[in-house]
């Protein structure tokens, strides 16, 4: 199991079923729904997986997270520190509800496009504490993330896997692959020497 510093931030996206409601109370307006889901695995390339485990979340919701709309930090939906943001965790993931304010325009635009489905997909950033690292013997890789340091959820209108997050996962898979390759050429060697020697 690797623990990772904290100044690598990374996003992953999920095509979610986000839903809207208006409270009946006050018409108050909500979009709720997954922002991530655990124990899915996503194919990063071909032979190479991630998943989120159920625990990743356990130790980071009391962290001030907002709600945004792709990611962008100046369009702010909600924010759990002042109430207008709610999430929790079940055993199928990270579940959220978002209370929209009436009188920002951005927010009440983004409910209306998820309430007619046109944004259905949500991302969360993060970094990455603590996860496990499977090399298989067929080839493929998968990463378990065991612990996250969240930062805020958003809803998104093209959520993309975040090509950093991508290119550090290829360079580790690189090395690994260097490190195999190494090994190999220090045993032919040492066949060698030893074949050599009699």
């Amino acid at each position: 199991m690797r623990k990772l510093s904290r100044g690598n931030q990374q996003t992953r996206s999920l095509q979610s079923r986000l839903e809207t409601r208006a409270e009946t109370e006050g018409q108050e307006l909500v979009i709720e729904g997954y922002f991530a889901v655990f124990n899915r695995q996503t194919e990063l390339w071909q032979g190479a997986f991630e998943e989120l485990a159920p625990e990743a979340f356990n130790e980071t919701l009391g962290n001030d997270v907002r709600a945004l709309i792709n990611h962008d930090t100046t369009l702010v939906l909600g924010r759990n520190k002042a109430g207008t943001l709610e999430l929790k965790v079940d055993s199928h993931g990270l579940w959220g509800r978002v209370k929209i304010n009436p009188n920002d325009s951005d927010a009440v635009n983004m409910y209306e496009r998820v309430k007619r489905g046109d944004v259905d997909q949500c991302s969360f950033g993060f970094n990455i504490l603590r996860e496990d690292t499977e090399f298989r013997d067929d080839g493929t890789v998968k990463w378990t993330i065991r612990q996250v340091d969240l930062h805020e959820v958003s809803v998104c209108t093209f959520p993309a896997y975040e090509a950093t997050g991508v290119h550090a996962r290829q360079a580790e898979v690189a090395q690994h692959k260097e490190r195999q390759m190494q090994l190999r050429k220090q045993k032919v060697k040492a066949r060698l020497h030893k074949c050599s020697n009699n």
